[in-house]
């Protein structure tokens, strides 16, 4: 195979890096894309050089990675970093396939005559395109302790079990997931039209809805697109959303990255694996079933399902019974797609008054969840009942809190359906009261019955609340650190 040659290579990062020529002045592609609530901590990671290490940007496909690059670079042209010293390079480029880090980034350096002591940024998009990139990358660090290395890759499980191994101390891992509907009602710029709300100051945030019925047509579209940002800004993408999400996401995931990564030769095997999951998404399911349905064996169904879960496709939750008791042999789980709207794209777009709309509502609040990695999540079942979520406190591993998702209004006016709640308080009376209900239109915030306290709000409602308080809490930190720094200098 002929060599590419370096003044080829040269040519295309010139093309890639265009502020060499622009300078700040110039315009930068995405610079005017809203901005992820996560640029923040992300960009501060980024400028705080005192820590020798490479930060590793992870998440699924399409949920804004490489525009939260670019919006990085905004950023440090912004600050006075000059033109020179930024370097972006997307490894996804065949020009570059194959082509060792080290050799790259020496053309740069070569370029503008840059020295080992420079304050450099590098940032390599689609990193996991490099064969044994974590040793490239790990080299680069140990070798340029001045500059910034910053990678981004959308198959995660390269990412996350590389980095394990050969990245130990010299890798931040920092994961970008999809869209939370706050994020979602922000970006279509409803989110002050639909959501009112009051500061309690030591008792944080009340959210109310201001039009139930627009709240819960915008949820239902939050299903079938809103967790990528690109759908959410692309008519095109919106009138077919099926075709983008499958075609552009899942397909590329299925039948490219993780076939790729782990030596997968039988891609429908993990096709029609990941087919039944998503169909099943937010119901129990099982080992035994699943061989079953999808024709795969149980041995391979494990394997298929770590990767599946390293992608950020999937996400498992544990069961308890009512006792809080883990089962020992877990051949029951639940899953949950980490974007509903994959669903979607393969079973067609929900309506208001689907069938699935209970299991996705159940899958969009676990959604919401993946953008706090300080809850530990499980649901309970046995004999004569289940609730869906059920929170363990970390230290008693006993259930703090519960909540029963819904989207109908049935458990409001039949109330024997709350028995499998009232069940578990019996058995767990430490669990926190009012208990929450999630519903399609009633809101009531002091239900009691058989002496405990319910608390019945709207599920679209319940979704919006967990992310705008994640998000705060992000708002927060960022804050803090930023507070932290003036009082160091």
């Amino acid at each position: 195979m002929l060599e590419i040659a370096k003044e080829d290579i040269i040519s295309r990062l010139q093309f890639d890096n265009p502020w060499w020529e622009t300078g700040r002045q110039g315009k930068i592609i995405y610079e005017d894309a809203p901005r992820r609530k996560y640029f923040e901590t992300f960009s501060q990671n980024i400028l705080d050089t005192s820590v020798r290490r490479a930060i590793v940007l992870m998440g699924p496909r399409r949920v804004g990675k490489t525009v939260m690059v670019y919006h990085s670079i905004r950023m440090l042209l912004d600050s006075d970093i000059r033109a020179e010293n930024i370097l972006y390079v997307s490894l996804e480029t065949p020009i570059y396939t194959g082509l060792p880090l080290e050799r790259i980034l020496g053309y740069f350096q070569e370029l503008f005559k840059h020295e080992r002591t420079s304050k450099l940024f590098i940032f390599f998009d689609e990193i996991q395109y490099l064969r044994e990139w974590e040793i490239h990358l790990k080299s680069l660090v140990d070798s340029f302790p001045s500059y910034r290395f910053v990678a981004t890759g959308s198959a995660a499980a390269a990412l996350r079990l590389k980095s394990t191994e050969s990245g130990a101390g010299r890798f931040s891992d920092y994961v970008l997931p999809p869209l939370t509907f706050a994020e979602y009602l922000m970006f279509i710029g409803k989110e002050n039209e639909l959501i009112s709300f009051e500061d309690h100051e030591f008792e944080g945030y009340e959210y109310s809805p201001l039009d139930t019925e627009e709240l819960n047509k915008e949820f239902v579209n939050y299903l079938n697109f809103g967790g990528y940002p690109e759908a959410v800004f692309s008519k095109t993408i919106r009138l077919d959303p099926g075709q983008y999400i499958k075609s552009d996401i899942i397909d590329k995931v299925l039948l490219r990255d993780l076939p790729s990564l782990y030596g997968i030769s039988d891609i429908q095997e993990l096709n029609r694996l990941f087919t039944t999951l998503a169909y099943n998404s937010g119901n129990e399911v099982s080992l035994e079933g699943l061989s079953k349905s999808s024709g795969v064996a149980k041995n391979t169904i494990k394997r298929y399902l770590e990767y599946l879960e390293a992608a950020f496709l999937i996400r498992r939750v544990e069961r308890i019974d009512q006792n809080v008791k883990r089962f020992k042999r877990a051949v029951c789980f639940k899953v949950y797609l980490t974007n509903p709207s994959m669903r979607a794209a393969l079973f067609g777009q929900l309506k208001i008054d689907s069938g699935a709309m209970g299991a996705m509502t159940e899958t969009a609040i676990f959604s919401q969840w993946q953008h706090s990695k300080m809850i530990e999540l499980y649901y309970a079942r046995w004999n004569s009942g289940e609730i869906d979520i059920v929170h363990l406190d970390q230290v008693h591993q006993s259930p703090s809190w519960i909540v029963e998702v819904k989207w109908s209004d049935r458990p409001h006016n039949s109330c024997s359906e709350l028995d499998n709640c009232i069940e578990f308080v019996k058995k767990n009376p430490g669990v926190a009261q009012p208990i929450k209900i999630t519903s399609r239109t009633i809101r009531d915030k002091n239900f009691l019955y058989k002496g405990v306290r319910f608390e019945f709000e709207l599920a679209s409602l319940y979704a919006y609340t967990l992310g705008a308080n994640i998000l705060r809490s992000i708002d927060a930190k960022v804050q803090r650190r930023r507070t932290q720094s003036l009082f160091n200098e």
